[in-house]
Protein backbone atom coordinates (compact mmCIF):
# COMPACT_ATOMS: atom_id res chain seq x y z
CA UNK A 1 0.00 0.00 0.00
CA UNK A 2 1.43 3.44 -0.99
CA UNK A 3 1.27 6.27 1.09
CA UNK A 4 -0.80 9.05 0.16
CA UNK A 5 0.29 12.51 0.76
CA UNK A 6 -1.61 15.50 0.68
CA UNK A 7 -1.25 19.39 1.66
CA UNK A 8 -3.70 22.03 2.22
CA UNK A 9 -2.71 25.62 2.66
CA UNK A 10 -5.08 28.25 3.22
CA UNK A 11 -5.00 31.95 4.83
CA UNK A 12 -5.83 29.99 7.66
CA UNK A 13 -4.08 26.97 7.96
CA UNK A 14 -1.35 24.99 6.75
CA UNK A 15 -1.47 21.13 6.79
CA UNK A 16 0.48 18.38 5.54
CA UNK A 17 -0.14 14.89 6.03
CA UNK A 18 1.48 11.66 5.15
CA UNK A 19 -1.43 8.97 5.46
CA UNK A 20 -1.03 4.71 5.43
CA UNK A 21 -4.48 2.77 5.38
CA UNK A 22 -2.46 -0.47 6.17
CA UNK A 23 0.14 0.69 8.46
CA UNK A 24 1.52 -0.44 11.83
CA UNK A 25 0.51 2.00 14.47
CA UNK A 26 2.85 4.95 13.48
CA UNK A 27 2.00 8.26 13.95
CA UNK A 28 3.80 11.69 14.38
CA UNK A 29 1.01 14.58 15.36
CA UNK A 30 1.56 17.74 15.18
CA UNK A 31 -1.05 20.27 16.10
CA UNK A 32 -1.31 23.32 18.25
CA UNK A 33 -4.29 21.62 20.11
CA UNK A 34 -3.19 19.19 22.32
CA UNK A 35 -6.23 17.06 23.12
CA UNK A 36 -6.97 16.91 19.11
CA UNK A 37 -3.36 15.74 18.89
CA UNK A 38 -4.17 12.39 21.48
CA UNK A 39 -7.51 12.04 19.80
CA UNK A 40 -5.49 11.26 16.46
CA UNK A 41 -3.22 9.36 17.92
CA UNK A 42 -6.15 7.45 19.03
CA UNK A 43 -7.38 6.80 15.19
CA UNK A 44 -3.75 6.22 14.17
CA UNK A 45 -3.40 3.38 16.64
CA UNK A 46 -7.12 1.79 16.63
CA UNK A 47 -7.25 2.37 12.88
CA UNK A 48 -4.18 0.69 12.41
CA UNK A 49 -3.41 4.05 9.68
CA UNK A 50 0.59 5.38 9.83
CA UNK A 51 -0.61 9.12 10.02
CA UNK A 52 2.13 12.15 9.83
CA UNK A 53 0.40 15.13 10.23
CA UNK A 54 1.90 18.81 10.82
CA UNK A 55 -0.26 21.44 10.81
CA UNK A 56 -0.13 25.00 11.66
CA UNK A 57 -3.17 27.22 12.44
CA UNK A 58 -2.33 30.76 10.82
CA UNK A 59 -5.59 32.90 11.93
CA UNK A 60 -5.40 31.57 15.44
CA UNK A 61 -8.95 29.64 15.20
CA UNK A 62 -9.21 26.17 16.14
CA UNK A 63 -12.33 25.28 14.30
CA UNK A 64 -10.80 25.95 10.56
CA UNK A 65 -7.84 23.83 12.03
CA UNK A 66 -9.81 20.93 13.27
CA UNK A 67 -11.92 21.28 9.81
CA UNK A 68 -9.06 21.31 7.11
CA UNK A 69 -7.61 18.61 9.49
CA UNK A 70 -10.24 16.24 8.97
CA UNK A 71 -10.36 17.59 4.96
CA UNK A 72 -6.92 16.42 4.57
CA UNK A 73 -7.32 13.11 6.37
CA UNK A 74 -10.96 12.14 4.73
CA UNK A 75 -9.52 12.78 1.29
CA UNK A 76 -6.61 10.51 2.04
CA UNK A 77 -8.90 7.68 3.13
CA UNK A 78 -10.70 8.33 -0.04
CA UNK A 79 -7.62 8.22 -1.99
CA UNK A 80 -6.07 5.15 -0.18
CA UNK A 81 -8.69 2.86 -0.87
CA UNK A 82 -8.59 3.13 -4.61
CA UNK A 83 -11.19 0.99 -7.01
CA UNK A 84 -12.88 -0.39 -3.69
CA UNK A 85 -12.34 -3.53 -4.61
CA UNK A 86 -11.81 -6.60 -1.79
CA UNK A 87 -13.08 -4.29 1.22
CA UNK A 88 -15.65 -5.06 3.69
CA UNK A 89 -17.56 -1.78 2.89
CA UNK A 90 -19.61 -2.26 6.55
CA UNK A 91 -18.51 -2.30 10.10
CA UNK A 92 -20.38 -1.53 13.47
CA UNK A 93 -18.02 -1.22 16.44
CA UNK A 94 -18.78 -0.50 20.12
CA UNK A 95 -16.35 0.74 22.77
CA UNK A 96 -16.43 1.31 26.28
CA UNK A 97 -13.77 3.91 28.08
CA UNK A 98 -14.82 4.21 32.13
CA UNK A 99 -18.47 5.18 31.96
CA UNK A 100 -18.55 5.95 28.22
CA UNK A 101 -19.94 3.73 25.42
CA UNK A 102 -20.00 5.12 21.95
CA UNK A 103 -21.34 3.04 19.26
CA UNK A 104 -19.64 3.64 15.05
CA UNK A 105 -21.51 2.55 12.54
CA UNK A 106 -19.66 3.51 8.63
CA UNK A 107 -20.54 2.14 5.39
CA UNK A 108 -17.69 3.25 2.11
CA UNK A 109 -21.00 4.08 0.18
CA UNK A 110 -19.49 7.14 -2.08
CA UNK A 111 -22.62 9.00 -0.08
CA UNK A 112 -21.39 11.69 2.06
CA UNK A 113 -23.65 11.71 5.02
CA UNK A 114 -23.37 11.90 8.83
CA UNK A 115 -24.98 11.58 11.75
CA UNK A 116 -23.96 12.35 15.37
CA UNK A 117 -25.71 11.90 18.83
CA UNK A 118 -23.92 13.20 21.83
CA UNK A 119 -24.89 14.43 25.52
CA UNK A 120 -21.73 16.40 26.09
CA UNK A 121 -21.93 18.09 29.82
CA UNK A 122 -18.84 20.57 29.24
CA UNK A 123 -17.99 23.52 26.65
CA UNK A 124 -14.52 22.28 26.76
CA UNK A 125 -12.22 19.34 27.73
CA UNK A 126 -8.59 20.17 28.35
CA UNK A 127 -7.93 22.82 25.00
CA UNK A 128 -10.57 21.35 22.88
CA UNK A 129 -13.77 22.87 22.25
CA UNK A 130 -16.52 20.05 22.51
CA UNK A 131 -18.74 21.74 19.52
CA UNK A 132 -15.73 20.37 16.94
CA UNK A 133 -16.05 16.67 17.77
CA UNK A 134 -19.57 16.79 15.19
CA UNK A 135 -17.94 19.42 12.70
CA UNK A 136 -14.74 17.15 12.80
CA UNK A 137 -16.79 13.81 11.82
CA UNK A 138 -19.29 15.27 9.52
CA UNK A 139 -16.25 16.62 7.89
CA UNK A 140 -14.35 13.46 7.49
CA UNK A 141 -17.39 12.05 6.44
CA UNK A 142 -17.79 14.63 3.68
CA UNK A 143 -14.30 14.39 2.08
CA UNK A 144 -13.91 10.46 2.23
CA UNK A 145 -17.30 9.73 0.57
CA UNK A 146 -18.50 7.45 3.62
CA UNK A 147 -21.72 7.20 5.58
CA UNK A 148 -21.24 7.48 9.00
CA UNK A 149 -23.18 7.59 12.17
CA UNK A 150 -21.41 7.94 15.84
CA UNK A 151 -23.85 8.07 18.85
CA UNK A 152 -22.96 7.99 22.59
CA UNK A 153 -24.78 5.61 24.37
CA UNK A 154 -24.09 5.98 28.11
CA UNK A 155 -21.45 8.12 29.60
CA UNK A 156 -21.19 11.40 31.70
CA UNK A 157 -17.34 12.21 31.60
CA UNK A 158 -16.59 14.49 28.32
CA UNK A 159 -13.36 13.39 27.91
CA UNK A 160 -14.20 9.95 28.10
CA UNK A 161 -17.20 10.09 25.59
CA UNK A 162 -14.91 11.75 23.28
CA UNK A 163 -12.39 9.75 23.16
CA UNK A 164 -14.63 6.16 22.82
CA UNK A 165 -16.06 7.89 20.11
CA UNK A 166 -12.59 8.57 18.40
CA UNK A 167 -11.56 4.71 18.92
CA UNK A 168 -15.56 3.69 18.16
CA UNK A 169 -14.96 5.46 14.93
CA UNK A 170 -11.10 4.20 13.83
CA UNK A 171 -11.89 0.63 14.64
CA UNK A 172 -15.32 0.94 12.31
CA UNK A 173 -12.92 2.45 9.76
CA UNK A 174 -10.50 -0.09 9.77
CA UNK A 175 -13.08 -2.95 9.34
CA UNK A 176 -15.00 -1.57 6.85
CA UNK A 177 -11.62 -1.06 4.96
CA UNK A 178 -10.11 -4.43 5.63
CA UNK A 179 -9.79 -6.49 2.79
CA UNK A 180 -12.58 -9.75 2.52
CA UNK A 181 -10.26 -12.67 1.85
CA UNK A 182 -12.76 -14.74 0.24
CA UNK A 183 -13.79 -11.67 -2.39
CA UNK A 184 -10.89 -9.93 -3.01
CA UNK A 185 -11.80 -8.76 -6.74
CA UNK A 186 -15.25 -7.72 -5.97
CA UNK A 187 -16.84 -4.69 -5.43
CA UNK A 188 -19.18 -4.99 -2.37
CA UNK A 189 -22.19 -3.23 -4.87
CA UNK A 190 -24.79 -4.80 -6.71
CA UNK A 191 -24.94 -0.90 -8.55
CA UNK A 192 -21.29 -1.91 -9.50
CA UNK A 193 -19.85 1.39 -8.00
CA UNK A 194 -19.15 2.79 -5.13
Amino acid sequence: MSVIEISRNTKETQIALKFNLRGSFQNIIETPIKFFNHMLEQLSYHGKFDIELRAQSIDGDSHHLIEDTAIVLGQAFKEALGDKKGIMRYSSVFIPMDDALCHSVVDISGRAYCKCDFNLASERTSDFETVLLVHFFNTFAQNAGITLHIRQIDGYDTHHIIEAAFKAFARALRFAASIDEDNKNILPSTKGIL
